[in-house]
């Protein structure tokens, strides 16, 4: 299997190298899920993929990448070729229904608890996105949803320039964030008119967001996560 990159924890004794996964990684994809469920605090902010839908993306309906200390997959992240209905995000973020084939889904990521802390969801998010690119696939729009208070997986959205688009229920019933970029076009937020709120304030940001607003960004204010909304410039 071609290797893409490689690269050394921040140990400094051990080296990672990351390689484009298929279906004869699947034990090795729901073994790692299965660890990063097991160390959750709160299970509600991760959306696992059963063993058919990590089957679906492996057979051709989208892409997927793994991280690998010697034998064993340590991170990786996929990018989903979604099916076109009523529950997909392209409509969530307001394209028009023959817009809805130009969409992407950046799905799951998961990174092994022992490893965190190496920035490898950023590394895979940039290879990943590389990999789309040298496929020369007709996507335009990258969407993915994120729970309110999975706080890594806000930042890696932010970091990927990444907006939030809207903030409803989704997977039945469950609140998330969705964010949207459109694929190779910088954000020019200089003319930005912007206002933060508060992560708890759901209704706040769902009114912001109902006026066109879109978040671009998070901080930390007294131990507490604020939200950035900007008006224009997406």
């Amino acid at each position: 299997m071609e290797v893409i990159f490689e690269g050394s924890l921040c140990n400094g004794q051990e080296t990672f190298h990351v390689i484009p996964l298929s279906i004869i990684h699947i034990e090795k994809i729901l073994d790692l899920q299965e660890i990063v469920i097991d160390a959750l605090e709160d299970r509600d902010m991760l959306q696992p993929l059963s063993r058919e839908e990590f089957a679906y993306i492996l057979n051709g309906n989208g892409l997927m990448i793994g991280a690998f200390v010697d034998e064993e997959l340590i991170a990786f992240r996929a990018l989903l070729v979604p099916v076109i209905d009523e529950e997909h995000l392209g409509l969530d973020i307001g394209l028009a229904e023959e817009d809805l084939k130009k969409v992407i889904y950046q799905e799951i990521s998961n990174v092994h608890p022992t490893y965190r802390g190496n920035r490898l969801q950023q590394t895979l998010a940039t290879l990943i996105m590389k990999e789309l690119a040298r496929k020369k696939l007709a996507y335009s729009y990258l969407c993915c949803t994120v729970a309110p208070y999975n706080i890594p997986s806000l930042k890696d959205k932010f970091a990927q320039g990444m907006h939030i688009a809207a903030l409803k229920e989704k997977y039945g019933g469950r609140l998330r964030y969705i964010f949207t970029k459109k694929i190779d076009e910088p954000c020019d937020k200089s003319l930005d008119e912007k206002v933060k709120l508060n992560i708890k304030d759901i209704k706040g940001q769902q009114e912001l967001l109902a006026l066109n607003w879109k978040g671009t960004g998070m901080e930390v204010q007294n131990g507490e996560y604020w939200i950035e909304y900007s008006r224009i410039g997406i």
